[in-house]
């Protein structure tokens, strides 16, 4: 299948509007998360205007593509991205964080359409979609499965067991995302637990790998739309990401781990997101 350039353009501007709505919702709610959500945005974006399965204005429809947002400390980007997308109105953006709402700051599927499943702990999401997509298998629906992981969410065990699970049971429609932004929560990938050479490390346990360009949406897009990479083998895309990406002042940054932006760095943000869009 070949890549648009219609398509491209559509991601892009979507893509920059949620990127816009996270710096909205965390300077309001005075969250946190702000690079971690920025380096999955082109994925996100991709995934729900170009490859997912989804109705929404039916979000429970029997036969839809599953997506879990295993790193979960990113629910604003994911909200953002299904209110762009309209399974619920862009107002309830305001609610996010909020006291007595339903947009938790870890993402959350009471009250959320388009979100599957409730994800607190790091590495839970993995283990959660080896089992949907199983039982998609037995019952012989075309369900596709897709998580997204963090690299420092790959410092947990569970994620290792359900690698070693999915390519014992053949699951071809799960697909595992992995934002390698290289920066986690207390520092560098590298000095907290090295995870190089990671790519290697999923062919060892059975899977099918390409690494990306997470930014670079041809090359997203079209990785995405090859699934699965081989047949009864689930399928790992390695992205190699920026945390931050998308503002000068925030990329690379373990400070925007934690930190909102105030009024001044708002206002440069949004300025330099328009600047290119």
């Amino acid at each position: 299948m070949s890549v648009s350039r219609s398509n491209v353009n559509e991601i892009a501007a979507l893509s920059q509007r949620i990127r816009k709505n996270v710096l909205q919702m965390t300077h309001r709610a005075r969250s946190s998360h702000v690079g971690s959500c920025f380096s999955i945005v082109e994925i996100l974006a991709t995934l729900y205007s170009c490859v997912l399965r989804v109705r929404p204005t039916d979000p429970d429809w029997a036969d839809r593509d599953r997506f879990l947002l295993s790193k979960d400390h990113e629910a604003g980007a994911l909200y953002a991205v299904l209110a762009e997308q309209g399974f619920f109105p862009r107002e309830r953006l305001d609610e996010f964080y909020a006291n007595g709402t339903q947009l938790a700051g870890h993402v959350t599927h009471h009250g959320v359409p388009g979100v599957e499943v409730s994800t607190g702990s790091l590495g839970h999401g993995l283990p959660l979609g080896c089992g949907m997509a199983l039982a998609a298998k037995r019952d012989g629906r075309p369900v596709r499965v897709f998580v997204l992981l963090s690299d420092g969410e790959c410092d947990e065990g569970s994620n290792w067991e359900g690698a070693l699970f999915a390519p014992h049971h053949h699951l071809d429609n799960l697909t595992v995302i992995v934002d390698y932004n290289k920066i986690q929560s207390f520092g560098a990938v590298a000095e907290v637990l090295n995870l190089d050479p990671l790519a290697e490390k999923w062919r060892a346990f059975g899977w099918a790998v390409t690494e990306i360009d997470g930014h670079n949406l041809e090359e997203i897009l079209a990785t995405l739309q090859k699934l699965p990479f081989e047949t009864d083998r689930p399928s790992c895309v390695v992205a190699h990401t920026v945390k931050g990406r998308g503002v000068s002042f925030m990329e690379n940054k373990l400070l925007w781990h934690y930190r909102p932006p105030d009024v001044n760095e708002l206002r440069l943000a949004l300025r330099e997101l328009e600047n290119h869009s």
